[in-house]
């Protein structure tokens, strides 16, 4: 069994290996610019967001989940991040459509940055890693389906986090008095 955790650990190891740092860092610069931000995503993919979005939060930044009833119209200074890890998703794409004619800019996190989601970031992040587009076939993952792209968004995610805390002049003790209390 050891051998099958050592196996998932180095093909996240290998998506970070290929991951491109200077996308990354324009992601960095979208977020930090964004006057308020909205996340969606679709499944598992959308519960990584979810994540990203409640550290945000706890960041002091304006975040919400597309879908929520507390989500603002986007406009102007604002942007909107989806998920695509297969490269297109039709909600995806049509929530991009929306934000972009309101003027908001659009964040897409994929792995197929040829998808037709892709096309409609401004800003794209790709995740170098399988997704169910390409989970079929000689060479897969030893993780389900869309797996190893979900993992490497969480710990992605995670890394920028702590790089965005310390751009904004954030402490972890601020960080900690925006948690919830109600657990």
């Amino acid at each position: 069994m050891a051998n099958l955790y050592r196996a998932a650990l180095d093909e996240l190891a290998g998506v970070f290996d290929r991951i491109d740092e200077a996308a990354v860092d324009r992601a960095l610069d979208a977020i930090a610019q964004a006057r308020r931000i909205a996340f969606y995503g679709c499944g598992r993919e959308g519960l990584q967001l979810r994540g990203l979005c409640m550290r945000l939060f706890h960041m002091g930044l304006k975040v919400a989940m597309v879908g929520d009833m507390t989500t603002p119209a986007l406009g102007a200074g604002d942007l909107l991040i989806v998920s695509a890890g297969p490269g297109e998703l039709a909600t995806a794409s049509a929530l991009a459509d929306v934000a972009k004619a309101a003027g908001a800019r659009v964040m897409v996190i994929t792995a197929q940055v040829q998808g037709a989601t892709a096309r409609r970031g401004d800003v794209v992040l790709p995740i170098p890693a399988q997704t169910m587009a390409d989970d079929r076939g000689p060479s897969v993952s030893v993780l389900p389906m869309g797996s190893l792209f979900e993992g490497a968004m969480f710990v992605l995610f995670e890394a920028m986090v702590l790089r965005l805390r310390d751009r904004l002049g954030v402490t972890p003790e601020t960080m900690r008095a925006n948690h919830t209390n109600l657990e």
